[in-house]
């Protein structure tokens, strides 16, 4: 039996994108992977990636949020983590 587990729900304050993180536990002893899904309008985009290719995107992200100025953008809720 499939298990999913909501990590964090995310809004994009330009465009108004809705980004939902769950992990996936497929229950038949596979890999367990990182589910992001992306809404934007009525159109979703779903990428379930495995924990390296997770953290391959993270550093890469990580990496280029440190290079950028941090202009004045509408509030950004955090992330809800969920135990």
């Amino acid at each position: 039996m499939t298990e999913t587990r909501r990590l964090a729900e995310l809004t994009v304050p330009w465009g108004r994108q809705e980004i939902q993180i769950e992990e996936v536990d497929f229950g038949t002893g596979g890999v367990p992977l990182l589910r992001l899904r992306i809404r934007e309008g009525r159109r979703f985009t779903i990428f379930d990636i495995d924990a390296d290719t997770a953290a391959q995107w993270a550093q890469v992200m990580a990496d280029w949020s440190r290079t950028q100025a941090r202009p004045t953008a509408p509030a950004r809720p955090s992330a809800e983590v969920q135990p």
